[in-house]
Formats: structure tokens, sequence, C-alpha cells
């Protein structure tokens, strides 16, 4: 099994958490929950099965457009391809500091809430699914959202590239059910601040697994190309954290 894959893996999970604490799903965590859902008439559990069936049909998409890119990356198998990868990898990394004000696109766009007013359970709940599950349709929190297609599209699989598309939308479509025990107002407002409390942490976590697949990727080539990638990264990091009077905003996060 090629490097790619786990480092892929790795990849799209933390990408697909992340998601979690952009406008949109904090949004959704407030608009489909027990007590939301019980005031509109209908059970939650079947609002969140449609919605994460939208998120793994959105997923789909993104794997679709990975597959693409897998097939016509497939002559970069090997070497060339893990050479690529590490380069994304370190350059997602740099973004999500914002080095030099590099940051890659946003997309600072929300769902329309007023579906949840004009359209029946399974349309608005599966339409924000699936808005949220193809990942570039709404705000894009972290780099790494960009990294998953790149890996996926380098290890020249269109298969794992789908496959991978598919667990991206399902591991964002799942952070609907964070709400799951919020019956009341205060349990809601309560977990909002704690999610409020573990933003910065969440893009922390992120540009660690950037890191460490960078360096990993880098370093099954050889060892010599995953110690350069460690001081590339090491050097990165060291000019992201240099004092300087605007330092606290650099560290705020893609929003």
């Amino acid at each position: 099994m090629s490097w790619l894959t786990p480092t892929l893996l790795g990849v799209l999970t933390v990408a697909a958490a992340r998601g979690t604490w952009s406008p949109c799903g904090l949004s959704m965590i407030s608009a489909i929950n027990p007590m939301s859902e019980r005031s509109r008439g209908n059970r939650y559990w079947l609002t969140t099965l449609w919605f994460v069936a939208g998120a793994v049909l959105g997923g789909a998409g993104l794997g679709l457009a990975g597959a693409v890119l897998a097939l016509v990356l497939r002559p970069l198998a090997g070497t060339p391809a893990l050479l690529l990868g590490a380069a994304c990898c370190l350059l997602a990394l740099a973004a999500d500091l914002r080095i030099g004000g590099l940051h890659l696109p946003l997309h600072p766009r929300q769902v329309n809430e007023l579906w949840l007013m004009r359209y029946r359970r399974w349309l608005y709940a599966a339409g924000f699914g699936a808005q949220i599950g193809v990942g570039f349709a709404t705000y894009i929190m972290t780099a790494a959202t960009y990294l998953v297609v790149a890996l996926a599209g380098l290890t020249g699989s269109p298969g794992q590239a789908l496959g991978a598309g598919l667990l991206f939308g399902l591991v964002r479509g799942l952070a609907v059910l964070l709400s799951a025990r919020c019956r009341t107002g205060d349990a809601l407002r309560r977990l909002h601040a704690r999610l409020h409390a573990a933003d910065r942490l969440s893009l922390r976590v992120v540009m660690v697994v950037e890191l460490l697949a960078g360096i990993g990727l880098a370093g099954a080539m050889a060892p010599l190309a995953g110690a350069l990638a460690a001081v590339a990264g090491c050097v990165i990091l060291l000019i992201a954290v240099r004092p300087a009077p605007d330092r606290a905003r650099m560290a705020e996060p893609v929003t």
C-alpha cells in the first residue's frame, strides 16, 4: 500500500472535522438539534439521517473530482507523486499559518437557512448536508481541504479518490450529532462555548497533521528527503511564530 493512502486518510479526517468550526458547521448544529426539530414537528434522528446522507452524497462529488484528477496524475505514480504530495502538505501548512499573507481561497458562503421554513425536512436536511459534505460549497476552514483533493489525485487510483470523498462527507455530516444531547437552550449554548474554546486547538491539530504528512511522504522516498522536509517544516513554523506586533492576528483561524 502506498504511503499516500494512509496520509490521505489522516488529512481528510482532520480537514473534515475542522469544518465543524465554520459558520456553516456551527449554524447546522444550531439549526438541527432535538429542540429545534421538535419545534418543527420532526424527529431529530430522522432529520440527521437525511443530513448525513446528503453529506455523503456531497462527498461523492468531491470524490469524483479527485477521481478525475487521479486519472490525470496516474503517470506520476511512485517517487514523483510522493514528492508532490510532500510539497503540497508543506504548502498547506504555510497557508494555514498564513506565512507572508499566503492563504488559499476561503469561499465565504453560508447555506440558506430560509430552507428550514420553505421546504420539507428531507429536502432541507439533505440539501444542507450535500453543501457541507462537498467541502467547497461553503466556508473553507483550512487549506487541508484542498490538500485532500491533491492527495486523492496523487494516489493515481480513482477508486481510492472516490472513497476518500465519501469518507470526507461522512465525517463532515456526523458533526451534526454533536447536538444530539442538547434538549434545552442552555445545553446548546454550553456546546457552542466548548466548541469556541476548542477552535484554535482544532486548527493546530490540522497543522500538526499537515507537517507530519509532509515529513512522512518525503521520508517514504528517502530518509534524507524526510529530514529535509522536517527542516522545511520547522522553518515554516519558526517564521510563523517569530515575535511580531501582529502575531496574534496571524494566529487567528481561517474563516
